[in-house]
């Protein structure tokens, strides 16, 4: 099935106006592959059909599921490993430090994909913050209600959890079901899911000390990008941490962030408002303030 320059417009601003990714000139055969299954499962012969059928008012409920299948759910535990090391020997200690008074640690997994991110940095926590007795609160959220669907259900095929999942993490936090694997209820019970656009105004949303934003703004151009850099940082604490992607920077998008080097990771926390410059004594012309011995 090969997709038409006309239709493959169509898809690129429909994904463009519901989810902000930009299809450029170039990927017409990523569209074709992704919506090959839906449109022979919807019935059609071919794609400009099925785009055709979107178009119309009887296919407008189809729009979300294309929406959805062009939306990249690449993800594994432990993804790029770095990260995650950072994360336990620079991250969590400096946040139990600063957080020693409420005892609590929030933590947003944006665009979570199938959960393995939540999971692995649940994992983590659980290994360091929840022995001391602190709460965690992980929020787990996706465009994607398939997504956010198998996060919430936090089961996973062998060949999902043979992608980066360590032996001995497996064997502690997860049982197997049949040909499945469960994670662990204290893991589930830690993680919160649910359904959002990043690109579009944020629900209320707590304030966050730990933010994965991985592999994301890749995808949008860069008016969204400074516009969910800067609705990021109005939920996180002052004294927060955001992890982006290896191809991915607020540098030059966003300077209200201060970027902080740690090994070959760089890590991103948000820039404290500057000082306003002391504002001079107004003086009236020909009046000068008295001494205090003159005003005696």
């Amino acid at each position: 099935m090969s997709l038409s320059p006309r239709s493959f417009s169509f898809v690129a601003d429909l994904v463009r106006r519901e989810a902000a990714i930009v299809l450029e000139s170039g990927k017409e055969y990523l569209v074709e592959a992704r919506l090959q299954p839906l449109a022979r499962a919807a019935g059609f012969a071919d794609l400009d059909s099925y785009v055709s059928h979107l178009q119309s008012a009887a296919g407008y409920p189809g729009r979300a599921a294309v929406v959805e299948a062009l939306t990249t759910n690449e993800t594994s535990w432990f993804r790029d490993r770095e990260p995650f090391d950072v994360l336990v020997s620079h991250v969590i200690p400096d946040l139990l430090a600063r957080n020693a008074a409420r005892r609590k640690i929030t933590v947003w997994s944006a665009a979570c994909s199938s959960g393995q991110e939540a999971y692995t940095i649940g994992m983590l926590l659980a290994e360091h913050v929840v022995p001391r007795g602190w709460q965690v609160e992980i929020f787990a959220t996706d465009i994607a209600p398939s997504m956010v669907a198998r996060t919430r259900a936090g089961t996973y095929s062998q060949l999902e959890i043979g992608r980066g999942l360590p032996a001995p993490l497996m064997v502690k936090h997860f049982q197997r079901q049949g040909t499945q694997w469960q994670v662990s209820d204290q893991l589930r019970s830690m993680v919160r899911t649910q359904v959002m656009n990043l690109a579009a105004p944020f629900p209320p949303m707590p304030v966050f000390d730990l933010v994965f934003l991985r592999n994301v703004l890749i995808y949008f151009d860069q008016p969204t990008k400074r516009s969910v850099l800067s609705r990021v940082r109005q939920v996180m604490s002052p004294d927060g941490y955001l992890f982006l992607g290896g191809a991915e920077t607020t540098l030059g998008i966003d300077d209200t962030w201060h970027r902080q080097p740690v090994g070959r990771l760089t890590l991103n926390r948000p820039r404290p408002p500057a000082t306003p410059a002391p504002v001079p004594p107004r003086t009236v012309p020909g009046f000068t303030r008295p001494t205090r011995q003159e005003a005696i």
